[in-house]
């Protein structure tokens, strides 16, 4: 069998697994989660420990926020039962991490931002902490990744929870760290994720003129304004936001994979069990893979389907 025909007979075979509905979701997840004072005495608690585990484990890179663990024990030991799963689903995979210093203007309120991913699919390959003094009260701490499971290759992403009552300006200032970290690294691919408080009373339509990552018309915000990513009935709100800047990054994203993962529906946990892990959910988006078979093209396919049916049907 020749070699072109080989690789149609496989994208044929692809596309009748998802004709079929076998076919998982693909792409490379980038995940973020606000874990609302995640410290020791929350990692000591099993349920909630396994929940975030397995939350954690579905996404190749995740942002946690709103981390509370100057000691690192907390952080230890969500990796030591990341590294200890035993599941088929997971093949073995194991995970690193990253953590800033402990950032914030009030010694009652510090915290810090928290990269983990997968080893083997990705390398982090900068960091840096943005010094600039008043725009932030959690300054950005930004990483730069390098994967070969990507179509980009090699991205940036910026984390921000922001303060709440100072939502607008830190989110304009997100404009600065972007020319700060793309020039510094040469790469405009550049993605902003985290808790924003983009919503409700925080940020409002209004507001929205006020802040360069809507005005500018090079950054696509993958979250919608009335997705609700908290999870009380109390609250309805867009808080949690993910931001990319420019073409080439938007269009090496999977269509409509910025969304929120609601993981007491797919866990069937109750609202009480979720509560226990935090009030935000977290929110995803994937990028697309780098191998041929994900960026066969309509005609690619037609090509393939004709190539398989002379072989296998040569008299027609």
């Amino acid at each position: 069998m020749r070699p072109f025909t080989c690789l149609c007979f496989l994208v044929l075979l692809s596309l009748l697994n998802l004709s079929t509905g076998k076919r998982e979701e693909t792409g490379f997840r980038i995940c973020a989660y606000n874990l609302q004072n995640f410290n020791k005495e929350k990692a000591s608690h099993t349920m909630t420990l396994h929940s975030l585990t397995r939350i954690v484990a579905r996404c190749h890179i995740t942002l946690l926020q709103h981390v509370v663990d100057p000691d690192g024990e907390a952080i230890t030991t969500l990796m030591s039962s990341l590294n200890s799963m035993e599941s088929d689903r997971y093949d073995g995979t194991q995970f690193q991490s990253l953590s800033s210093a402990m950032l914030g203007k009030s010694p009652d309120d510090m915290q810090q931002y928290v990269f983990i991913w997968r080893q083997h699919e990705a390398n982090l390959t900068r960091q840096h902490q943005y010094r600039k003094d008043g725009p932030f009260v959690r300054p950005p701490f930004v990483v730069k990744f390098q994967s070969n499971k990507t179509q980009i290759g090699d991205f940036i992403l910026v984390p921000l929870h922001s303060e709440p009552l100072q939502a607008i300006q830190e989110i304009n200032n997100l404009y600065d760290v972007f020319e700060e970290v793309s020039s510094m690294w040469n790469n405009t691919n550049v993605m902003f994720l985290g808790d924003f408080h983009a919503s409700c009373g925080f940020v409002t339509r209004l507001d929205r003129k006020k802040i360069r990552l809507y005005t500018n018309s090079s950054f696509s915000w993958l979250i919608g304004e009335q997705v609700d990513t908290t999870v009380t009935d109390s609250t309805s709100c867009a808080y949690d936001r993910i931001v990319v800047y420019g073409q080439p990054f938007l269009q090496a994203i999977v269509p409509y994979s910025g969304k929120v993962f609601n993981f007491g529906r797919e866990f069937k946990f109750s609202r009480a069990k979720v509560l226990d892990v935090s009030d935000h959910f977290p929110i995803e988006v994937r990028l697309k893979g780098s191998g041929l078979l994900l960026q066969a093209t309509p005609l690619t396919v037609l090509l393939c389907v004709s190539a398989v049916a002379r072989l296998l049907l040569p008299g027609l």
